[in-house]
């Protein structure tokens, strides 16, 4: 596949398949955790539109878990609890 396919979503893969956002406290929460050589690293996408714009933040953490749902679980309590220390902050 080209390197313009790859930025540009061309191909037929699942990989680029998003699931729908878990809502939390005016947030959404796109788990993604990433593959990794013992199991998947926990991830996720939290995004919340302000003033207009929609802004983005990519949490990633050093946790491996064994099955790709285990990680899926842990990056939403973990993504909350990062909500819930940081508020709005998170963006900047």
């Amino acid at each position: 596949m080209s390197l313009f396919s790859k930025l540009f979503g061309g191909g037929t893969s699942d990989k680029g398949k998003v699931d729908e956002p878990e809502l939390y406290n005016g947030y959404s929460i796109y788990l993604e955790p990433a593959k990794d050589a013992g199991g998947y690293r926990i991830g996720a996408r939290i995004e919340k539109e302000i003033d207009g714009e929609l802004k983005s933040h990519l949490m990633l953490r050093a946790d491996v878990l064994g099955s790709e749902e285990d990680a899926k679980a842990e990056s939403l309590r973990k993504a909350k609890i990062f909500i819930d220390q940081m508020g709005d902050r998170i963006f900047g």
